[in-house]
């Protein structure tokens, strides 16, 4: 393989060290991954300075393109073009949600494949995700204990009837893969990483299935022994990573309480919640001075369950009020609509809504899917548009196996590294990530972007923003598989446009200084 990256960077040239050095794979669709090692990984071209109505349109497509940029200049032209034109304008004369961030999780499975790659490929990786050259994650999300993607189930106290937490202790998966790639993160991110935690199961002998595996729920009464000593077990955790020097920005109450399956889970209704929250959970992280602050989001599931979950928890002023936010999760979303969570916003317009998990399922191979990079595009936009704060991906690395995962439970990610290399495969998805995550960075405010004679058939979708530098951002997907458009992109305050043309089945971000 390295002989390979030599014929391949004397055929590219020295002037393009940052580009996409392509791994394809057979299909009908050009099927494209971009390879990395310990001496070579494409990077994000950086915006530097933007002149006054310069513009910066950066493009990934299904032909091949990543990241790829091109400069435009504002001006008062009619956009003329052989293309469907669309009028895209954006108007920030009112603003929306403020954005929290976009990242992915801290598994188990992610460390196992990290630790596996040399030093120096290893920083390639830390670079990719949370450094300049890369795009910029802001937001991880961190197990409490095992989950699937783990080797093995495991808690933290496997002693029945220990009720005060006495026999606590982290797990060796938590020293060997967690902390240290946090801390990783933690370092190339400039201290701007914000982490929030999930468990997916408490230890099985406190739930009346006796294991953590299987639908079972918390022994006994909502609020009793039981829900105490799950609370305690909970507030432990970040007692333990703040001892290892890793402190927490949030976290949610449980992992998808409806779910079933056969890994760690665990029932919990929203009247259960409610309960635990008011009062265990919430009374228990305000009364300590090391969690007092952290946010604390409920739900943690699917679209179809959020309205009359979140209205049963939040109708409770006593369990509301130690509630900052709402997670929800993407598995289902292709059987509810993504304006569910304006409704949900509008009935609780002081709690945010943030999408906390996502993946695309394996289907044999790890091939460089294109379409898989539009479902994530289109699933953040429209989750954008309707109040969503941020876009939270599952795991960060994985092997060609889509694992390891103790269940079979095999998915994609947007690392995956070489089962038989130093080397690693930035996916698709990885792509789409960036398209959001390298600028719309903890701070920027969704804006009004409007699409003239816009039809759903036409499979474009667009959503705006402005960010605390005084810079606009606009991302758009076109999902067409055979048409290219033409965009005319109008900033409102000055009336003035930029055109470009977009490839089908292409994403686009674009960059530019407030006029």
């Amino acid at each position: 393989m390295r002989t390979l990256f030599l014929i391949l960077l004397a055929v590219i040239g020295t002037s393009c060290l940052n580009t996409c050095v392509q791994k394809t794979y057979p299909g009908a669709d050009p099927r494209i991954v971009c390879v990395c090692n310990a001496t070579y990984c494409d990077e994000f071209p950086p915006l530097g300075n933007l002149a006054a109505g310069q513009a910066a349109v950066y493009q990934s497509s299904i032909s091949g393109k990543r990241f790829e940029r091109t400069d435009q200049t504002f001006g008062t032209a009619a956009p003329t073009s052989a293309n469907k034109v669309f009028t895209v304008t954006l108007d920030d004369s009112n603003t929306y949600q403020t954005i929290i961030g976009f990242g992915a999780a801290f598994t188990d499975a992610t460390g196992y494949n990290f630790v596996k790659l040399s030093s120096a490929t290893q920083d390639q990786v830390v670079e990719a995700y949370w450094g300049q050259k890369g795009i910029s994650y802001t937001v991880g999300r961190v197990p409490v204990a095992s989950c699937d993607f783990s080797t093995h189930e495991y808690s933290y106290c496997d002693t029945d009837g220990d009720f005060n937490m006495t026999t606590w202790t982290l797990a060796p998966e938590d020293s060997s893969y967690k902390i240290p790639l946090i801390k990783l993160a933690q370092q190339k991110s400039g201290g701007n990483l914000q982490l929030f935690s999930t468990p997916w199961s408490a230890p099985g002998w406190m739930k009346t299935n006796g294991d953590m595996k299987g639908h079972g729920q918390l022994k006994g009464d909502a609020g009793g022994d039981y829900y105490q000593a799950f609370a305690l077990y909970y507030y432990k955790f970040f007692e333990a990573y703040h001892q290892q020097g890793i402190d927490f920005w949030g976290l949610t109450v449980l992992n998808e309480p409806f779910s079933d399956g056969t890994w760690q889970i665990m029932y919990m209704s929203g009247d259960m919640e409610r309960v635990f929250v008011k009062q265990n959970l919430g009374p228990m992280l305000r009364g300590s001075d090391l969690t007092k602050n952290l946010k604390l989001m409920i739900h943690d599931d699917q679209r179809t369950t959020i309205k009359n979950f979140t209205d049963t928890v939040l109708g409770d002023p006593d369990a509301a009020k130690y509630v900052d936010g709402i997670g929800v999760h993407w598995y289902q979303d292709q059987i509810s609509d993504p304006s569910i969570l304006t409704d949900v916003h509008n009935a609780h317009p002081d709690k945010f809504i943030l999408a906390t998990e996502a993946c695309t399922y394996y289907d044999g191979k790890m091939d460089g899917d294109w379409s898989r990079a539009l479902q994530y595009s289109y699933d953040i936009i429209t989750d954008l548009r309707n109040w969503a704060t941020g876009w939270v991906d599952w795991n960060l690395v994985l092997d060609e196996q889509g694992g390891p995962n103790w269940v079979g439970n095999y998915v994609d990610a947007p690392i995956i590294i070489s089962n038989t290399s130093d080397e690693f495969y930035k996916q698709p998805i990885y792509y789409t990530m960036g398209h959001f995550s390298k600028f719309l960075q903890p701070g920027a405010q969704r804006v009004d972007t409007n699409v003239e004679n816009y039809n759903p058939n036409d499979y474009l979708e667009v959503v705006g923003f402005v960010t605390p530098q005084n810079q606009r951002v606009v991302v758009l997907d076109n999902r067409q598989k055979k048409n290219p458009y033409t965009i005319s992109l109008k900033d409102a305050s000055n009336g003035q446009t930029i055109q470009f043309d977009m490839e089908p089945r292409s994403i686009a971000t674009v960059v530019w200084n407030k006029p």
